[in-house]
């Protein structure tokens, strides 16, 4: 059977090819999905005219795209993490942690668009790469740095009372 494709679909065919399919494939799924329809006159005409407003779309979302990874070229951000004192994080840093500090400085990415060969480990510059699209790509620099707590590094002084105060021993019973 042959059909005529309105939509591009995976290990089969593109908007507006004519591709041979098995009947029961065909009439069962894609014509009742609206994926294809019969390859008549009027149709292709019809899927023509489809594929030039999707062909337009997808240049505007191009667009978009490379600007925004354009904009992300090169760009720093700094993650705080737990480490050992020799640099090795106590976990890791994956996509979602990167879209985090991202989010919070008002990029918003999918975590599927971070592209990451294994988890950060350790504390360092690592380049990351943003995937947009096929040839749509930027390269952030993600700084890995220890996080600082506060209240270990005043050590017991911030435990200790501030004023004079009696503890129960010290306390004179009422008479």
């Amino acid at each position: 059977m042959k059909v005529l494709l309105r939509r591009n679909i995976m290990n089969l065919g593109k908007i507006g090819e004519v591709v041979e399919v098995k009947d029961g494939y065909g009439r069962n799924y894609l014509l009742p999905q609206g994926l294809a329809v019969n390859p008549t006159r009027s149709n292709v005409a019809a899927v023509e005219a489809e594929k030039a407003r999707y062909l337009a779309e997808l240049a505007q979302q191009q667009k978009e795209l490379r600007a925004r990874a354009d904009a992300l070229q090169g760009k720093e951000i700094t993650i705080p993490a737990r480490a050992n004192p020799e640099g090795a994080l106590y976990g890791s840093v994956g996509p979602a942690q990167i879209v985090s500090a991202l989010a919070e400085e008002g990029i918003f990415i999918e975590p599927s668009t971070v592209i990451l060969d294994t988890a950060i480990r350790k504390l360092d510059k690592h380049d990351v790469q943003l995937v947009f699209g096929e040839d749509i790509k930027a390269t952030i620099h993600v700084w890995i740095v220890p996080v600082h707590d506060d209240s270990a590094e005043a050590g017991p002084q911030a435990d200790a009372p501030t004023g004079p105060a009696e503890t129960p021993a010290e306390q004179k019973p009422a008479e």
